[in-house]
């Protein structure tokens, strides 16, 4: 069952993920060489709290966390622990939270200063492609022209490996709802965008091969090969004049730019 939401509905579903955007934010000020993953996912969780809202993650199908924080070759849905950041991780963050009863969900990737242009471009492509594929998110279209989009931008111009096995998703009273929105598939193809559909659309982009594996502690995703990933996210409205992106990265893009000790990569994304 699809559940479109009312105007209404949207802009608290806008709420919960500008909470979201809100807290990458305040994680991309406080990144640095040396600190250790769970300690910023401790504060995360004060930040979400002392701002009203719930992290969406801790607890959810047994998660211990309230970020999910995937270092180099992890894809997604890494467990902060106290592994400190090096000066040449990438790191990406996906965070939840729930606010007046709605999900907010988002992600982003950041780069510290010794990593290579190589995985710079990665993270580049891969942010680009999420926009690429919100452009396809309009009345009449349907999933497959956003999953194509993604797809054909990162696989067939750039040779990266897009993951088959983890999806984006609709958001609204719950966190995952339908339908699956996955990064590959055909035009033309899966459920029609009607107005009032909330979906998240996250890439999910290796710069190897597009196989993954599990790690033994039940939620870590990593390339099968070892090559790094890059995973950005927004969670997005089907409107009449297209796609509302209710999220917001351009302030998580501030908070980057004046800390020296990450990567700024928005540029040309």
């Amino acid at each position: 069952m699809i559940y479109y939401k009312t105007a209404e509905e949207i802009e608290l579903i806008r709420e919960s993920s500008l909470l979201v955007s809100k807290t990458l934010a305040f994680i991309a000020a406080n990144l640095k060489v040396g600190i250790a993953a769970n300690r910023i996912d401790i504060e995360a969780e004060t930040f979400i709290r002392d701002n009203g809202g719930v992290p969406a993650f801790k607890g959810y199908r047994g998660f211990p966390a309230t970020l999910c924080m995937s270092f180099n070759d992890a894809v997604v849905h890494g467990i902060p622990s106290d592994k400190e950041f090096l000066e040449t991780d990438i790191i990406s963050v996906d965070c939840g939270v729930v606010l007046n009863g709605f999900y907010g969900d988002s992600a982003y990737t950041f780069a510290f200063n010794n990593t290579s242009e190589e995985v710079h471009n990665l993270l580049r492509i891969t942010r680009s492609s999420l926009n690429i594929g919100i452009e396809e998110a309009v009345v009449g279209n349907r999933i497959g022209d956003i999953s194509f989009a993604i797809q054909n931008y990162c696989e067939r111009k750039h040779g990266y490996g897009v993951v088959r096995e983890l999806v984006g998703h609709g958001v609204g009273r719950s966190l995952h709802e339908e339908p699956e929105v996955p990064n590959f598939g055909q035009k033309g193809r899966g459920p029609l965008l009607k107005e009032g559909l909330v979906i998240a659309i996250e890439p999910m982009i290796n710069l190897g091969s597009r196989n993954v594996k599990q790690m033994d502690d039940g939620w870590t995703i990593l390339t099968r090969d070892g090559k790094p990933s890059a995973h950005y996210e927004h969670t997005i409205a089907v409107r009449k004049n297209g796609p509302d992106i209710l999220s917001d990265h351009s302030i998580i893009d501030i908070e980057v730019k004046n800390n020296p000790e990450i990567m700024d990569l928005s540029i040309n994304c």
